[in-house]
C-alpha cells in the first residue's frame, strides 16, 4: 500500500472569524476558516484550503495589489507572510499585540496594520526569503483607543484610519509638514472610514448607523492647487452631511468601492444588508441574507459581486446585485459534526451535525451541493447505500430517514415502537437491511429499506451500542456495546447471537475487514482487537495508548505523558486492501497501523490550532492562576468573541449565563475511500481530507518558449551539464530534475 497522504482540503467548514476578501482579479473569494484559509474560485467552482496554518485562529487577512503576496494574522498578533502563488510561508512575525485590520497601499510598495491604537506602516517584502523581510516606515499615534479601519489615498500619501475612540484621522506617509487631522461627531465605534473618489472626500460609518460624509474646501487662493493636496494650509475639512441607515440594527461590517460610481455595502447585526450609492446616499438594495449578524462584507474588483459572511453560523455567500442572484452560498454545520460516510465511488462524502443536518460535499469542488434538514436532533450516524443513490442516517429525535440523491428527498422514515434515540447505524451488502442501536433500551432495532417495516428488536446488550457493522461478504451484523462485549448476529435466520466477543474494557468502535475474516474492535483502554471470524479468537493486539496519548487540556491536573484515562479510539476503519487500519478519537493524533507486523505507520495531528484545548503537551505555568487557568477566565469586551461563547448546560440561548470556553481538539470519525487514495476524518476544525493526489502547481522560474523537456535532454547529452541544470529548474519539473 502506497502511503504518502498529504493534506488536501478542509470542507464542513467554510467560515469561522475574521474578514473576508476578494483577489484583485475579482474572481477568488479568501475566508478565513480557523487557523487555515480556503479560497473559492467563483469562476471554476472549486475551493481548495492551503496547507499552511497560523499559530491560532485567523483576525485578519491581506492580499497584495499584484496578487503576490499574502498576509495572514492570527489572534496574538503572530503572522504569516504567504507566496499566495506558490502556497508557501516565506517569513512568519510576531506583532506583540492584537491586530485587527490590515491594508495594502493601493500601489502595493506598504501595507499598515492596526496594532492596538498606533497604525503601523511596513515595507511589503519580497518573493524571495529574506533574513528581516518586515521593515517599518512608521508609527503613527494619534487615537486612544484601538484600530478598527486602515483606507490608503489613491497616491499612496495619505492614511484613513478609524478607531474606538469615535474619530477617524488623516496622517499624512511621508510629508513631514502635514498636520493630521481629526474627525469628530460619531458617537459610537467607528466600523469604516473611507476616501471618496479623490483624497479630498471622507466617508465615516459607525455602529449606530451613521454616515458622516467631510469634505475639502480649498481656499480662494488654493483653488486650482494640486486636487490630491489636502494640505490644512490650503484649506479646510467641514461635515458635508449626515446620514442613517434606519434599520433598527447596529452596523457589523461595510466596505466600499469605486468603480463608474461610489458603491457601500453595510451589513447589519439582525442579518440584513443594505448597498448604497454615494454620495447621494441612494438605497440600491436592501436584503435579508441570514438570521445572524453579517460579521464581515467586501467588493470584488468589478463591484459586480458581493460577499457576505455570518460567523455564528457558518455561512458564506456571493450575491450579483446586478442580477439579484447568487453567485455562491455556502454553509458549514452550525455545530459539531458527529459522523461521515464516502460514497461508494469516493467522489462524495456525507457528513451528520448536532445541528439535525445532513450535508454532501464533493471532494473534487470542496463545494457542499445538497441539505437535509429533516431531523429535528443530532444525528448520530450516517451511511450510504451499495449503490451509492441514498443516504440513511440516524438521530437523536427517534427516527432513521433514508434519502434520495436523485430527487434529493427524503423517501423512507422508520421510527420504533416506542419513541428512542438512535446512536449507531449499518447497511447491509445488498441496500435492503437497515440497522440501528437505541441509546435507552439497548436494543437493534431492524427495518426494510423497500417498505420501511420493522422487521426484528435483538435484545441481549446490558449497556448502551456503540457500533454497528455488517460484515461485506456474510450474512452477519456485529455490534459492540459498553458491556464489555461484541455481539455477532444472523439476523436473516431470525436466530440470538451466534458468538459473544468478550473484552475487558468497555468496546466504544468496530470495523470489518473487506474480505469479512476479520474485525477490529476499538475498547476503552486504548486497544485495538483483532478477531478471526471463523474461530471467534483473537489474531492480535495493539496498544495504542501510548500512540494516542499526547494534548493537555488547561484544566488536566497530570501532564500529556501520565494521563491516558482519557486517550482511547472511538472509530476505526479499514483500508481497502485490508492491510492497514485507521483509528481517531479523543486525541489530537490520527494513528494509522500495519496490521500483518502490528506496528505504527504514521501519525497525523490534525490541527496546531493553539485557540483549541488539547493541542500543548506543556502548558505555561505563567498562565495559571489563583482562580485557575486564564484560558478558563471570561475577562474580553469583545462584542465578536462574546458571540462566540458556548452557553452552560440546559441554559436557553440569549440568558446572561455565559461562559467562553476553548473547543477540545478531538475526532469523532475517520473512514478510507472505497479507492484507497484518500481519507477523511471528521474534527473540531471540520472534515480534512488527506489525498495521494499531488496539487501541482506550475510555476517556472525564467521560462522562456526554448526551454522544453527534450531541449534539456538534448543540452545533456551535449555535456553541457551545468546549463542543463539550470535548464531543469527553469521548467521546474520534478522528475527531470532528479534525473539530472
Amino acid at each position: 500500500m502506497k502511503f504518502g497522504y498529504q493534506f488536501s482540503n478542509l470542507c464542513g467548514t467554510v467560515y469561522k472569524k475574521g474578514n473576508i476578501i476578494f483577489t484583485p482579479d475579482g474572481n477568488t473569494l479568501l475566508s478565513p476558516v480557523g487557523n487555515r484559509i480556503t479560497a473559492f474560485d467563483l469562476v471554476n467552482n472549486t475551493s481548495i484550503t492551503f496547507p499552511f496554518e497560523n499559530r491560532q485562529r485567523i483576525q485578519t487577512i491581506a492580499i497584495s495589489p499584484d496578487s503576490s503576496i499574502l498576509i495572514s494574522i492570527d489572534e496574538e498578533g503572530h503572522t504569516l507572510l504567504v507566496n499566495y502563488y506558490r502556497r508557501v510561508v516565506l517569513s512568519r512575525f510576531n506583532f506583540k499585540e492584537k491586530v485587527k485590520v490590515i491594508s495594502f497601499s493601493k500601489s502595493g510598495k506598504y501595507f499598515a496594520v492596526g496594532v492596538g491604537r498606533f497604525v503601523q506602516v511596513w515595507n511589503t517584502p519580497g518573493l524571495q526569503r529574506e533574513f528581516a523581510p518586515f521593515l517599518m516606515v512608521r508609527k503613527i499615534t494619534g487615537h486612544f483607543d484601538d484600530i478598527t479601519s486602515i483606507e490608503w489615498s489613491s497616491d499612496d500619501k495619505y492614511i484613513l484610519s478609524g478607531s474606538k475612540d469615535l474619530t477617524v484621522r488623516i496622517d499624512a506617509l511621508h510629508d513631514k509638514e502635514f498636520v493630521p487631522m481629526t474627525f469628530s461627531g460619531h458617537k459610537d465605534t467607528i466600523f469604516g472610514a473611507f476616501f471618496g473618489k479623490t483624497s479630498r472626500e471622507v466617508y465615516s460609518v459607525s455602529r449606530d448607523g451613521a454616515l458622516f460624509t467631510w469634505e475639502f474646501i480649498p481656499n480662494e487662493s488654493a483653488s486650482d492647487s494640486d486636487p490630491t493636496d489636502i494640505s490644512i494650509k490650503v484649506g479646510k475639512w467641514s461635515l458635508k452631511s449626515k446620514n442613517f441607515f434606519l434599520q433598527n440594527s447596529k452596523v457589523s461590517s461595510c466596505s466600499i468601492h469605486h468603480r463608474v460610481g461610489t458603491l457601500l455595502v453595510v451589513g447589519f447585526n439582525n442579518g440584513v444588508f443594505g448597498l448604497y450609492d454615494l454620495p447621494e446616499f441612494t438605497t440600491v438594495h436592501t436584503l435579508s441574507i441570514s438570521s445572524r449578524k453579517i460579521t464581515a462584507c467586501t467588493i470584488n474588483k468589478t463591484g459586480e459581486w458581493l460577499g457576505f459572511a455570518c460567523a455564528q453560523k457558518g455561512q458564506l455567500l456571493v450575491w450579483e446585485w446586478k442580477s439579484e442572484t447568487y453567485v455562491m452560498k455556502q454553509q458549514g454545520h452550525a455545530l459539531d459534526m458527529n459522523c461521515l460516510a464516502y460514497s461508494p465511488d469516493g467522489q462524495l462524502i456525507a457528513t451528520g451535525a448536532d445541528d439535525g443536518k445532513v450535508k454532501v460535499w464533493n471532494t473534487t469542488t470542496g463545494f457542499c451541493f445538497v441539505t437535509f434538514t429533516e431531523h429535528t436532533g443530532i444525528v448520530s450516524a450516517i451511511a450510504y447505500s451499495p449503490t451509492g443513490n441514498a443516504i440513511i442516517s440516524a438521530s437523536y429525535d427517534g427516527t432513521v430517514r433514508a434519502y434520495d440523491l436523485i430527487r434529493y428527498r427524503n423517501f423512507r422514515t422508520m421510527t420504533s415502537p416506542n419513541p428512542t434515540s438512535f446512536t449507531a447505524l449499518a447497511v447491509d451488502p445488498s441496500g435492503d437491511i437497515i440497522c440501528s442501536s437505541s441509546r435507552d433500551t439497548f436494543e437493534i432495532f431492524i427495518w426494510s429499506l423497500q417498505t420501511g417495516r420493522l422487521l426484528d428488536v435483538l435484545g441481549g446488550h446490558e449497556g448502551p451500542v456503540s457500533s454497528l457493522a455488517f460484515n461485506p461478504l456474510q450474512p452477519m451484523l456485529a455490534s459492540c456495546s459498553w458491556d464489555k462485549t461484541v455481539r455477532l448476529w444472523e439476523i436473516y435466520e431470525s436466530k440470538p447471537a451466534r458468538e459473544t466477543l468478550n473484552h475487558g474494557t468497555e468496546v466504544l468502535a468496530i470495523a470489518f475487514r473487506p474480505d469479512g475474516k476479520e474485525l477490529c474492535s476499538s475498547t476503552l483502554d486504548g486497544q485495538l482487537q483483532f478477531w478471526d471470524i471463523e474461530n471467534a479468537s483473537i489474531n492480535g493486539t495493539i496498544e495504542g495508548k501510548k500512540d494516542i496519548m499526547g494534548g493537555r487540556k488547561s484544566t488536566d491536573i497530570r501532564t500529556a505523558k501520565n494521563n491516558a484515562d482519557t486517550k482511547h479510539f472511538t472509530s476505526v476503519h479499514y483500508s481497502a486492501d485490508g492491510s492497514c487500519v485507521i483509528a481517531g478519537g479523543k486525541s489530537k493524533f490520527i494513528c494509522f497501523y500495519e496490521i500483518s507486523q502490528k506496528i505504527l505507520l504514521k501519525k497525523f495531528q490534525i490541527s496546531y490550532n493553539r485557540s483549541l484545548d488539547g493541542v500543548f503537551d506543556f502548558l505555561n505555568s505563567k498562565n495559571i492562576t489563583d482562580a485557575g487557568p486564564m484560558d478558563q477566565i471570561d475577562d474580553t469586551d469583545d462584542e465578536e468573541n462574546r458571540n462566540l461563547r458556548i452557553p452552560l448546560p440546559g441554559v436557553q440561548k440569549g440568558d446572561l449565563s455565559k461562559r467562553a470556553t476553548k473547543p477540545v481538539i478531538l475526532t469523532k470519525g475517520v473512514m478510507f475511500s472505497p479507492t484507497n487514495r484518500s481519507w477523511a476524518a471528521v474534527t473540531t476544525e471540520g472534515l480534512i481530507v488527506y489525498s495521494l493526489d499531488d496539487q501541482l502547481i506550475f510555476d517556472p522560474f525564467e521560462l522562456d518558449v526554448d526551454i522544453t523537456t527534450q531541449s534539456v535532454v538534448d543540452t545533456l547529452h551535449s555535456k553541457q551539464y551545468l546549463k542543463a541544470f539550470v535548464m531543469s529548474f527553469r521548467l521546474n519539473e520534478q522528475e527531470i530534475i532528479k534525473n539530472l
